[in-house]
């Protein structure tokens, strides 16, 4: 994978653009020459090992939850440990599930096929084929990358099914960012890399196509083009029974897309909703939530508003209507998820999960007009999360729910939703993950900061109350409407919240800061932060950081944070804007150069998010904050560990390495790794991420916690 810098004006006063080759001979020299220097620094002696293998044996631990998803009548699991690095792809049965030792039928082991292979294999998902479940779309990624190998499995021979006409005609695409799914036993939607014209500057699929098996891929017919500036184009087939239905489209930018439902005669009806909404057709019923005013009838709903409609009527140019769902300055809506008969609702209440059942008066099969009945569902104590797992909308009312808090490890349950709560399956636990972490004295304290404009920044703080300032490692993200919400880290619990005495380290404190750009309290918590506004994520960080010494609970010399992809352009703007907030800085992969950001990789689908460098009015705003551009030779920084991937083809490792090769020529120390592996998540294995979290977490002790 190389990527060959642009000839542009924003390139010719970059002295460091070599280092955007990502596989060249000089710039891996260089990669190599800072991972040596580093780790001899940080990755050294008893101390690391210590915790590096502690770390590995939270990852690896048998005693792990077993996530599942029903497809059929099979329970399917993706499972890494240490004798399976890379991963077995398994199945069993909901009665062996519940024995708590199941029979495992094994279908592929990642790690044998790749030594079979000679290929650094990193499973990347499968697709399996309703509604009998035989067959399977496997993707695999060489190191982790977004770019995926795509094979047909045959689900009950156990093997990939060859390419070859003679030999089963397999759906085999090569490596690149495509999307397949199935449309039924022969014929699947494909998008991939055919050469120029195939794919958006973004370097996703702008052509989508209808393959027949035996047939080449090239030859497949059109069902949809998008513009070569798009994001990306999409296809989808629905095999709900009664419901088929084809539905296609284009993502113009990263918050927007453009649906049409595609009839049997080829003619496409547009879905005439708002481009920013976010719409879901199940059966006979459209959803639509708003990430923007929208008038519907006579009636403005607010962002954040969820509506139903009945989808043909919709596509006929009725608009009668049902609203599910209205936000609240502290509730908002955060996911939903079909059941056979019944929706569920995930919603976030001062960053709290709550679930509602919502239920259409007629059933999903008939869109009658009226009220749909409402109840909630139970969800723990205040501070947790309840993720809707394994939901299968077609044949039942069955859920799998996972629950967890900071201090909570994780509950994976079963249950069948019915009409009423008294009607409910009793709540089964299925699994329930082992404490990784001494927790006894540990609180979750949630507070609120008051940023420059005045606007209230909730946080969470984890770990035992002190009557004196403590070490803090705290974390945020603040981009693209993703929330961060309670949740169980053993790896955070074991390496920094928990005291080793026997490592010299007394035990620190977890901080998550809910800044705006973040989808904590709906659409318009992330719109405030867009753009322009984009500052105001940074100065909402900056009082999360100033709010937490006022209360006493650390100082700048004992706070250390961290984040990772927009989060690390988050952690680069900590150092140029607010460096005397900070004892420490960790940046993982992380956009840094905003000058150039939407020349490398996926980084054109981010304008919507951040604006476009070469239209002068949005670089004036974007220049005011770009790490790479603001860093200066008279400034004092605080200390620095910078991370990143080779096998980064989302966000490009040159952001990272050129950031690191300015502050050294500036006289800035730095520590800086690059795993050769990992793509965007930084790792492909366990080992791989145990020993990453541990030059993190024995970084950011040494520089705040006195070790």
């Amino acid at each position: 994978m190389t990527s060959t810098p642009a000839t542009t004006e924003t390139s010719t006063d970059d002295p460091y653009l070599w280092l955007e080759d990502v596989t060249g001979d000089e710039a891996l020299a260089w990669v190599h020459e800072r991972n040596d220097e580093s780790l001899a620094v940080l990755a050294e002696g008893e101390r690391f090992t210590a915790l590096r293998d502690g770390l590995r044996a939270v990852l690896d631990s048998d005693d792990r939850i077993p996530y599942t998803r029903r497809r059929g009548q099979r329970l399917y699991n993706f499972w890494q440990d240490a004798a399976h690095p890379r991963g077995l792809w398994r199945r069993t049965t909901l009665d062996s599930y519940r024995t708590g030792d199941p029979d495992w039928e094994l279908l592929l082991d990642v790690d044998a096929l790749a030594s079979a292979e000679d290929e650094n294999w990193v499973w990347a998902g499968a697709g399996a084929r309703w509604p009998d479940y035989t067959r399977a779309l496997v993707q695999l990624s060489r190191g982790g990358a977004d770019a995926t190998v795509v094979r047909e499995f045959d689900l009950e021979a156990k093997r990939f099914v060859p390419a070859d006409i003679d030999e089963g005609a397999g759906f085999v695409l090569p490596e690149a960012k495509s999307r397949i799914s199935w449309i039924d036993d022969d014929t699947v939607f494909v998008g991939t890399d055919l050469g120029p014209g195939s794919m958006t500057t973004s370097g996703y699929p702008r052509v989508m196509r209808r393959w027949t098996r035996g047939t080449p891929v090239a030859d497949a017919p059109v069902v949809f083009e998008g513009a070569e500036t798009d994001v990306a184009a999409f296809a989808g087939h629905d095999h709900t029974v009664g419901f088929e239905r084809d539905v296609v489209g284009r993502s113009p930018d990263f918050h927007t897309s453009e649906e049409f439902v595609l009839r049997p005669d080829g003619t496409q009806v547009r879905l005439e909703v708002p481009p920013d909404a976010d719409s879901d057709i199940e059966r006979a019923w459209l959803l639509v939530r708003t990430r923007s005013a929208w008038t519907v009838a006579g009636t403005e709903y607010p962002a954040g508003t969820l509506l139903a409609f009945g989808i043909e009527d919709f596509l006929d140019g009725r608009r009668e209507h049902t609203v599910l769902f209205t936000p609240t300055p502290s509730r908002s809506l955060a996911g939903w998820a079909w059941t056979r008969r019944h929706l569920i609702l995930t919603l976030l209440d001062d960053v709290a999960t709550k679930l509602e059942v919502v239920t259409p008066p007629a059933g999903p099969e008939q869109a009658t007009p009226g009220d749909w009945a409402r109840r909630e569902l139970s969800t723990g104590d205040d501070f947790s999360v309840v993720g809707v797992m394994g939901v299968d909308p077609d044949e039942s009312d069955e859920v799998f729910l996972d629950t967890d808090g900071f201090t909570r490890p994780s509950t994976f349950m079963r249950t069948e939703i019915g009409d009423t709560a008294a009607e409910d399956a009793p709540l089964e636990t299925l699994r329930s993950a082992p404490e990784f972490f001494d927790a006894a004295g540990v609180t979750v304290r949630q507070f609120f900061a008051t940023s420059d404009d005045g606007t209230r920044v909730p946080y969470f703080v984890v770990g035992k109350e002190r009557s004196e300032p403590a070490p803090v490692l705290m974390t945020g993200y603040g981009g693209f409407e993703i929330s961060r919400t309670p949740s169980y880290s053993g790896v955070m619990g074991r390496g920094w919240i928990e005291a080793s005495p026997e490592q010299g380290w007394d035990g620190g404190i977890e901080v998550v800061a809910n800044i705006r750009g973040g989808g904590e309290y709906g659409p318009e918590w992330h719109t405030s932060a867009l753009r322009e506004h984009r500052h105001r994520a940074y100065e909402d960080f900056a009082a999360v950081a100033r709010d937490l010494v006022e209360r006493g609970i650390t100082t700048p010399d004992r706070l250390a944070i961290h984040g990772g992809s927009n989060g690390g352009l988050l952690m680069g703007v900590m150092i140029t804007r607010y460096p005397e907030l900070f004892g420490a800085v960790v940046v993982m992969v992380p956009l840094l150069d905003m000058r150039r950001f939407h020349l490398l990789l996926a980084g054109a689908s981010w304008m919507a998010e951040y604006g476009d460098p070469d239209d002068p009015d949005d670089w004036a705003f974007i220049s005011q904050y770009s790490p790479y551009q603001k860093l200066a030779t008279d400034a004092s920084y605080p200390a620095m560990l910078v991370t990143t991937s080779t096998r980064d083809d989302r966000v490009h490792p040159g952001h990272a390495r050129k950031f690191v090769a300015r502050l050294r020529e500036y006289g800035h120390p730095v520590e800086y790794y690059e795993n050769v592996e990992g793509g965007h998540g930084g790792a492909a294995d366990n080992a791989q991420r145990a020993f990453q979290w541990a030059l993190v977490l024995e970084f950011c002790r040494r520089q705040v916690g006195g070790t």
